[in-house]
């Protein structure tokens, strides 16, 4: 078996964000509230530092000169004041002259406003970071010649990373809340994507559910819209229905006229093939108004099984041995039944029904085959409490774009299944509606080669 390599994981993100309306909304925003606060942020930098920094430098000028006093006694840098001035304030002191050479943080080798800074910050020419600038601003000497010099200890800084943390944490949490939102805020999307596979399927008795119904939003529009068009086509169908059913009805008695007339035209031997051919054509079609009938039946809101307790292997036996009178191929099918199988309430009519279309539909298609018709009546796998039947044949099979479509009312596919083989597309139809009105399941599989129909029956 050859495993597929998982894709990388930005890929797999790509495509998460590309099918996903949430996260591309979660997404632009994010985008848009980081673009903002870019946008005012640097605008405001700007705008404060053309009028802010000529009027803060006088007074940055006026404190330094305080600071320089402060630290001098006589003319003189005093070690005593420098130290008591640094412990006092976030700042570093170098002084270096004739007599005295001391640092307050040895471990700086440059002070803060030293430190490779570019030229301006906003691109506007000479900043506060040229050292022209600076040197005027925070160095000073003193009479004796000692030059001071005044800078910001990196201790200040030292709470930068946990700032960042915090801010990256708040934005994290902000993303996630509008994430959250977003999603509640779409979730009817959820509700009109089930509703709408509800009524692709024919369940039209559960609507789309509505949100504030009195005053709904776009979504609960849409819902509402949607909720109108699938009972306007519930009624069509139903309509439909009803017109199938009369007209079924109504065929009924000229066709027993007409079987009965045909039985009794002389048996002679010019015209015993063609009364032969216009019996089976007459049974056909009983066959079919029949089947039209059980299945508006059984698709109506009104169905009723006349359950009673039924050996479903017992049951299969008896319709391979009816089928085997007037095919012969069905002669060849093969039971394989797991021992030990429960006895279930079934409607034996109905099911014998089931398994009559199953296997005839797969004694025809497995014409020209070397293997027989399989039939396969096991536990149900996930809970053990019904039946799992299986009729497979080892026919041509049938397109996996049809598939879907199988199970649908006079539905033939367009290929070696075709009108040549019998029957107008209702059995499996017919089938689908027995399983359902039992609480059970329909699958059709293709086989490779031929197809597979899977059948479960509950115990309840």
């Amino acid at each position: 078996m050859k495993l597929t390599p998982a894709a990388p994981w930005y890929r797999s993100a790509f495509t998460a964000l590309r099918r996903s309306l949430r996260l591309r909304l979660v997404l632009v925003f994010l985008l848009l509230a980081l673009g903002m606060a870019f946008t005012f942020i640097s605008g405001a930098q700007k705008a404060f530092s053309v009028g802010w920094r000529e009027a803060a430098r006088p007074l940055l000028m006026d404190y330094v000169d305080r600071l320089a006093a402060e630290v001098s006694v006589d003319g003189a840098p005093s070690v005593e004041r420098a130290q008591a001035l640094t412990q006092r304030l976030p700042l570093t002191l170098v002084i270096q002259g004739p007599r005295v050479n001391w640092r307050s943080h040895p471990e700086q080798i440059r002070p803060h406003w030293k430190r490779d800074r570019p030229s301006s910050a906003d691109g506007d020419g000479p900043g506060w970071g040229d050292d022209q600038d600076w040197d005027r601003l925070l160095l000073r000497t003193t009479a004796d010649g000692h030059r001071i010099e005044f800078g910001l200890n990196d201790a200040v800084f030292e709470r930068r990373p946990k700032l960042i943390g915090f801010t990256l944490s708040v934005l994290l949490l902000l993303t996630l809340l509008a994430y959250l939102y977003v999603r509640r805020l779409l979730r009817p999307l959820d509700d009109i994507r089930q509703g709408a596979q509800r009524f692709g399927a024919g369940e039209f008795g559960e609507p789309i559910p509505v949100r504030r119904p009195q005053r709904p939003d776009e979504l609960g529009q849409l819902a509402t819209t949607i909720n109108t068009m699938g009972q306007d086509i519930q009624q069509m169908l139903e309509a439909q229905r009803a017109l199938l059913l009369a007209i079924s009805h109504e065929l009924r008695s000229p066709l027993t006229r007409a079987r009965l007339n045909t039985e009794l035209l002389p048996e002679t031997e010019e015209t015993a093939a063609q009364r032969e051919a216009l019996l089976r054509d007459l049974a056909e079609m009983a066959r079919l108004i029949s089947d039209l009938l059980e299945s508006e039946r059984l698709a109506g809101r009104h169905k009723a099984l006349h359950r009673e307790p039924t050996d479903a292997v017992a049951l299969a036996r008896e319709v391979i041995e009816e089928l085997a009178l007037t095919q012969s191929a069905a002669r060849t099918i093969q039971l394989l039944a797991s021992p030990g199988l429960p006895t279930l309430p079934l409607d034996r009519i109905r099911v014998r029904l089931l398994l009559r279309n199953l296997l005839d539909n797969a004694v025809r298609h497995n014409a020209g085959a070397t293997q027989p018709v399989e039939l396969h009546i096991r536990p149900e796998p996930t809970q053990g409490h019904g039946v799992q039947i299986e009729v497979r044949d080892h026919g041509p099979g049938v397109p996996e774009e049809q598939l879907q479509h199988l199970a649908q009312p006079f539905f033939r596919p367009d290929t070696a299944r075709t009108r040549s083989t019998g029957g107008v597309g209702l059995g499996l139809y017919l089938c689908r509606l027995v399983a359902q009105a039992h609480g059970g399941t329909f699958a059709v599989r293709n086989a490779q080669p031929g197809l597979a129909v899977t059948v479960t029956l509950p115990e309840r």
